[in-house]
C-alpha cells in the first residue's frame, strides 16, 4: 500500500491517523495520506523563520534556475512518493481519479505548471514591474531615478489551504520559493498529488527541504495553517470570502462570477461569437474561477440562450480516460444531488428557463459519483436570483438587461469580456471597481496572460513597501 506521510519541513512522518485516498469509479484504494492535526501545525510553525532563512542563502537568480529544472521533472521524471515513487503517467491517472477530472484535462493542466515554472523570472519581472529582484532579497535598494527604496517582507511562509476541485489552481503558488519565502501547503482531501509531486520535483532540483511542509488533515488543519502563518491564501466559497473579508492577513479566492458582456453596438452579431462563449464556459469542466458563468445582453437572450443549449446540451459523461471527455465527475458524495437541488429551487422563478432540459436529465447519477451534465439557463431579468450564482460544472445563465444597468447589476467579476467597441462603455468598464480582469474585445474569460497577477498580486501581498533612508558609509546588510 503506498503510504504518503506528512512533510515536517522535508522530514516525512508517518501519522496514527490515516485517509484513504480512493479511486472515484472502483472505490480502489490508491494511497493512505497520514493526517496532520491543528496542534502539530502550530508546533512546526515554531520554525516558519527558517524556511526563509535557507532560501536567503540563495540567490534569487539561482532558485529561478532550480524551478526551471524542476519544471522537466515534474512533468517528465519519475519521483519519489510516499514509499513509493511516481511516474507522469501515473500522476495523471491517479489525479484523475480521485478528482473526477479527465485525464486529458490533468496533461493539460501538469503542461501549464511546465510553462509557469519556465517562464519565472518573466512573471516575477512582470509582477515586481521591473524590479531588481536583489532588492527583495537584500530589502532596500535604490531606484533609477536615485531614490532609496525598500520592500519589507511580510512573513517567512506562506500558508497556503489548497482545493481538490481544479489541478490548475497550482499556478498561483509557483511563485513563492523563488521570492525567498516557505511553503506551508494543506492539499485539497481529493488532491494530494500536485503539492507532493511539486515539492519533490523542487528539493530534485536543489531547493531546500526545509523550506517547504505539507500538512494533510481535516479542516482543523486548514484553520490552523491560516491561523499560525502572517500571510495566507484560500479557496472556497462566498461564506469563505466574507468570512476574510477585509483581513489583511489572508488572500481568498473564491467564486469568479466570470462574465461576458454584450455591447450594444456588438450584440446583433452574436452568432460570431458563439465559439467563444462556449469554450469559455466549458472548458477545463467549466471547474475555474475564470469560467464565463453569465452572459449579458440587451436583447437576443433568448436564442443566444438556445444557441449555446444545442451546442453543450447534448454533452454526456465520458470514461476518464477518453480523450474526448468533457465533463469532471463530483466525487464527494451528495455534492452533485445538492447543487441540482439548488438549481431546481431557482428555475421554479418567474422568468428563468433550463434551456437544455430538453436534451436529457442534467444530473447523472452513478454508482460512486455524479455528473452534472452543462446547463444554459435564460433570465429575462437581472433580478433573477440564479443570474447571480455560479457552479462548479459548465453552467452559464444568460441575462437579459439594458446596457446603462449592467454594470449596477453585475456584481463581482473576476474576468469580465466586454465585446463593444462603445468607447463610453469601455471607460466605465475600465473604471469599475467591482472587476478585476477585464478584456475589451472577443477575448475568452479563460484565456490568461501570465505575466499579469491573476487575483490580487502576489508580490504586494508578501511584501510591503516602506520608507528607507541609508547612510552609505553605514550601511552593513
Amino acid at each position: 500500500m503506498l503510504h504518503i506521510p506528512i512533510s515536517r519541513w522535508g522530514e516525512p512522518y508517518q501519522s496514527m491517523e490515516t485517509d484513504r485516498v480512493v479511486h472515484f469509479q472502483t472505490g480502489e484504494v490508491l494511497a493512505e495520506v497520514s493526517r496532520a492535526n491543528a496542534a502539530l501545525v502550530e508546533r512546526d510553525m515554531r520554525h516558519a523563520r527558517r524556511a526563509r532563512e535557507v532560501l536567503r542563502e540563495i540567490p534569487i537568480r539561482e532558485l529561478l534556475a532550480m524551478l526551471k529544472k524542476a519544471a522537466d521533472l515534474y512533468t517528465r521524471a519519475e519521483l519519489p512518493l510516499g514509499n513509493g515513487s511516481q511516474t507522469p503517467e501515473q500522476f495523471v491517472r491517479m489525479q484523475s481519479a480521485t478528482t473526477g477530472m479527465p485525464e486529458h484535462m490533468c496533461r493539460f493542466n501538469m503542461e501549464k505548471n511546465h510553462f509557469v515554472l519556465t517562464n519565472m523570472d518573466k512573471i516575477l519581472d512582470s509582477l515586481t514591474r521591473g524590479l531588481d529582484l536583489e532588492i527583495l532579497c537584500r530589502g532596500y535598494g535604490v531606484e533609477s531615478r536615485g531614490v532609496p527604496i525598500s520592500f519589507q517582507c511580510q512573513s517567512p511562509v506562506l500558508g497556503l489551504v489548497l482545493p481538490s476541485n481544479s489541478p490548475g489552481v497550482h499556478t498561483l503558488w509557483l511563485p513563492i520559493i523563488p521570492l525567498q519565502i516557505g511553503l506551508v501547503l494543506k492539499p485539497g482531501p481529493q488532491e494530494p498529488w500536485t503539492p507532493y509531486r511539486m515539492t519533490q520535483a523542487f528539493i530534485e532540483a536543489g531547493v531546500p527541504k526545509q523550506a517547504m511542509a505539507i500538512y494533510p488533515g481535516l479542516g482543523d488543519v486548514g484553520a490552523a495553517v491560516v491561523n499560525a502563518c502572517p500571510r495566507s491564501l484560500i479557496f472556497g466559497s462566498s461564506q469563505t470570502v466574507e468570512q476574510y473579508k477585509g483581513n489583511p492577513r489572508v488572500q481568498v479566492h473564491g467564486p469568479g462570477f466570470s462574465k461576458i458582456l454584450f455591447g450594444d453596438d456588438t450584440v446583433d452579431e452574436w452568432e460570431k461569437y458563439l465559439d467563444l462563449m462556449v469554450d469559455s464556459v466549458l472548458v477545463n469542466s467549466g471547474r475555474g474561477c475564470i469560467n464565463c458563468s453569465g452572459i449579458w445582453v440587451s436583447r437576443h437572450g433568448r436564442r443566444i440562450a438556445q444557441a449555446l443549449a444545442e451546442r453543450m446540451g447534448p454533452i454526456e459523461p465520458k470514461p476518464p480516460d477518453d480523450p474526448q471527455a468533457q465533463l469532471a465527475a463530483f466525487t464527494v458524495s451528495g455534492q452533485a444531488e445538492a447543487i441540482y437541488a439548488d438549481i431546481a429551487r431557482d428555475l421554479a422563478q418567474p422568468g428563468v428557463e433550463d434551456m437544455t432540459a430538453r436534451f436529457g436529465p442534467r444530473l447523472v447519477k452513478q454508482e460512486r459519483c455524479a455528473y452534472l451534465r452543462p446547463m444554459v439557463v435564460f433570465c429575462s431579468s437581472p433580478d433573477a436570483n440564479i443570474a447571480k450564482k455560479e457552479y462548479m460544472f459548465p453552467f452559464v445563465t444568460v441575462v437579459e438587461c439594458p446596457q446603462e444597468k449592467m454594470l449596477e447589476k453585475i456584481g463581482s467579476t473576476l474576468v469580465c469580456t466586454a465585446i463593444t467597441a462603445d468607447a463610453k462603455f469601455q471607460r466605465a468598464l475600465a473604471d469599475a471597481p467591482h472587476i478585476d480582469r477585464l478584456n475589451i474585445g472577443p477575448i475568452p474569460t479563460i484565456k490568461l496572460n501570465w505575466l499579469q497577477p491573476h487575483e490580487g498580486n502576489i508580490v504586494d501581498f508578501l511584501f510591503r513597501a516602506r520608507a528607507f533612508q541609508f547612510d552609505k558609509d553605514w550601511i552593513r546588510i
